[in-house]
C-alpha cells in the first residue's frame, strides 16, 4: 500500500501536468512568474525552426491535439466569453486576501501558451486578431440612422432635398437631370415657402436650362417668377432681366429697367444723352413726364454748375466768397437744386435758368414746397427781410397781409432753428391762429410778451398771476403784468 502511494506521488511530481491541491501556492504573483517563464521558453521554441524534437506534448484540456480544426473552432468561439468571465471573477475577488498585491492582467492566455503565439503585432494570425477585437470592444456598435447613410448615397427625393436645404445641409442638385425632375424640385421648393431654397433652386435651373424653357415654365409659376426677377435686379444681371421681361410682354418694366441703368453712368454728358434716349421708351404718360423733367433738370444743372464755377473761381460774386460751395449741384434732386438757387440766386430775374421762380414755374413746384425751401435758405442766411417779404401779400385794395401756406407754427420752428432774433420770432408767434398752440410755442421759446398779451386777451387773471412767478423780478415783463392786473377797465373772467 505504501509502495503504491509512493509510485503515485512520483508520477504526479514527475509529470508535466500537475493536479490541483490545496497545498500548492496559488497566489497571482507566483502564477504570473510561472506564466512568464513558460512563455519565454515556448517563444524560444517557436522562434527556432530547427528544434522540432521537443518532447512537449501539445494537447488541450479535452485531450484534442492543439492546432486541429475542431480545437481552433472551439478556441475562437470561447475566447471572448472566457475573457469576460475571467474579468468578472477577478472583480469578485477584490475583497479577498490577494488584494495586497497589485493586479496585473497577463497578456498571455492559456491557448497562446499551447499554440506558441508570438506576441509581436506584425505576426498575429487571423484568430488572434479576432480574439483581440473581442477583448477591446466590450459594447456593441450602435447602428447609425438611415438618414445619415443617405448623405453618401445622394438618393434623396425632391421633397427630401428641399427639407434638407431648409435645415441648412449641403445638397447636390446635379442628380436632377430631367426637366420633369427639375420642375418637381422647383414646385417642392415653392411649397416649402422658403425664399432661400427657392432662390437656390432657381439659380440651378438658370444654369442648367435654356432661357426659352426656363421663361416658359416660370410664366405659370408666379411665385418663382417674382423671386427670379428680384434676384436678377439685386445681382444686376440686366441683360437676362430684360430678356425675361420682354418674353413676358411687360413693356413698362422693360423701359424702367433700361432707365435705371443711368445710375451706373458717371459722366454727366453721357448720362444726359442716355436720359434723352429714354424719353422715347414705352413709359406710361405719367412716367414719361418724370423722365422729361429729369432730363431738363440735369440740363439746367450743367448750365448752372458751369456758370457758378466760373464766378467762384474768378471771385466776382460776394456770396460765393462769403459762403463757398461745399459740393457740386450736378445730379442733385429737384428740392436740393431749388434750395441752392434760393441760397445763391434768390434775387435773380425769372428769365435766368438759375432763378428760383424759374425753377418753380418750369417744374411746377407747389407753393408749400417752394415756401418751405425758400424759408430754410433765407433763414440760414439770416435774411429776415426776405423772410418777411416771402409771407407778405397784397389784396386788390392794396392792403398787406401775412399769409403762410405751411402754417405759421412751422415758420416759427424753422426760424427758431436758425437762431432768429426774439423780435422776429415773437412777430410770427403772434400770427399763430390757434390759441393753445400759440401759448405753447410762446412758453417754449420764452416769448414773454406774447404769453402776457394772450392771457390779457383771454381775460384770465389766474393764469396771468401764475405766469408772473416765471419772469424775472424787476424786469419789463413783470412791470407789464402788474400794469395789466391793475387795469380796472379789464373785466376778468376769474
Amino acid at each position: 500500500m505504501s509502495r503504491a502511494r509512493a509510485d503515485e506521488e512520483e508520477y504526479w511530481h514527475s509529470s508535466k501536468f500537475r493536479a490541483f491541491t490545496f497545498d500548492d501556492e496559488d497566489d497571482e504573483l507566483s502564477q504570473l512568474k510561472e506564466s512568464k517563464r513558460a512563455v519565454n521558453s515556448l517563444r524560444d521554441f517557436v522562434d527556432n525552426d530547427d528544434d522540432d524534437d521537443d518532447d512537449l506534448e501539445r494537447v488541450s484540456w479535452s485531450g484534442e491535439p492543439v492546432g486541429s480544426i475542431s480545437w481552433s473552432i472551439k478556441e475562437t468561439a470561447s475566447s471572448s466569453t472566457s475573457s469576460l468571465e475571467g474579468r468578472d471573477s477577478s472583480l469578485r475577488k477584490g475583497s479577498s486576501s490577494y488584494a495586497a498585491f497589485p493586479r496585473q492582467v497577463s497578456s498571455y492566455s492559456l491557448s497562446s501558451l499551447f499554440k506558441g503565439r508570438n506576441k509581436l503585432p506584425s505576426f498575429q494570425s487571423l484568430s488572434d486578431a479576432l480574439s483581440d477585437t473581442g477583448f477591446k470592444n466590450y459594447n456593441p456598435e450602435l447602428r447609425r440612422p438611415k438618414a445619415e447613410y443617405k448623405d453618401y448615397s445622394n438618393d434623396w427625393s425632391p421633397k427630401d432635398t428641399v427639407r434638407r436645404m431648409q435645415r441648412g445641409k449641403v445638397c447636390s442638385l446635379e442628380r436632377f437631370r430631367s426637366l420633369q425632375d427639375k420642375l418637381v424640385l422647383l414646385d417642392e421648393a415653392v411649397a416649402g415657402h422658403d425664399g432661400n431654397v427657392i432662390t437656390a433652386v432657381l439659380i440651378f435651373l438658370k444654369r442648367t436650362l435654356r432661357r426659352e424653357i426656363l421663361f416658359r415654365e416660370l410664366e405659370v409659376r408666379q411665385v418663382a417668377l417674382c423671386h427670379l426677377i428680384h434676384f436678377l435686379k439685386e445681382t444686376g444681371e440686366q441683360k437676362l432681366l430684360l430678356d425675361l421681361l420682354r418674353f413676358l410682354d411687360r413693356t413698362e418694366e422693360v423701359a424702367l429697367s433700361q432707365y435705371r441703368e443711368h445710375l451706373n453712368i458717371q459722366d454727366v454728358e453721357k448720362r444726359r444723352e442716355f436720359l434723352k434716349g429714354c424719353i422715347g421708351l414705352p413709359f406710361s404718360s405719367e412716367d414719361t413726364s418724370h423722365i422729361q423733367d429729369h432730363y431738363t433738370l440735369l440740363e439746367r444743372q450743367i448750365i448752372i454748375e458751369a456758370n457758378d464755377r466760373h464766378l467762384e473761381t474768378a471771385g466776382q460774386s460776394e456770396i460765393f466768397r462769403k459762403y463757398p460751395r461745399k459740393a457740386s449741384i450736378l445730379n442733385m434732386p429737384l428740392v436740393t437744386t431749388l434750395f441752392y438757387s434760393c441760397f445763391y440766386h434768390y434775387t435773380e430775374a425769372e428769365g435766368t435758368f438759375s432763378s428760383p421762380t424759374n425753377l418753380k414755374k418750369t417744374f411746377k413746384i407747389p407753393d408749400k414746397q417752394y415756401v418751405l425751401t425758400a424759408l430754410a435758405a433765407r433763414a440760414k442766411l439770416r435774411a429776415w427781410d426776405d423772410v418777411d417779404a416771402l409771407f407778405t401779400t397784397k389784396n386788390w385794395l392794396g392792403y398787406t397781409k401775412k399769409k403762410a401756406p405751411i402754417g405759421f407754427h412751422r415758420v416759427v420752428e424753422i426760424l427758431q432753428r436758425n437762431n432768429a432774433p426774439m423780435q422776429v420770432l415773437q412777430e410770427y408767434v403772434r400770427l399763430v391762429e390757434d390759441v393753445e398752440t400759440r401759448l405753447n410755442l410762446a412758453t417754449k421759446y420764452k416769448c414773454h410778451d406774447v404769453v402776457i398779451e394772450t392771457y390779457r386777451d383771454l381775460k384770465d387773471r389766474i393764469q396771468l398771476t401764475a405766469y408772473k412767478c416765471k419772469v424775472e423780478r424787476g424786469s419789463a415783463e413783470e412791470d407789464k403784468i402788474n400794469s395789466i392786473l391793475n387795469n380796472m377797465q379789464i373785466r376778468w373772467k376769474n
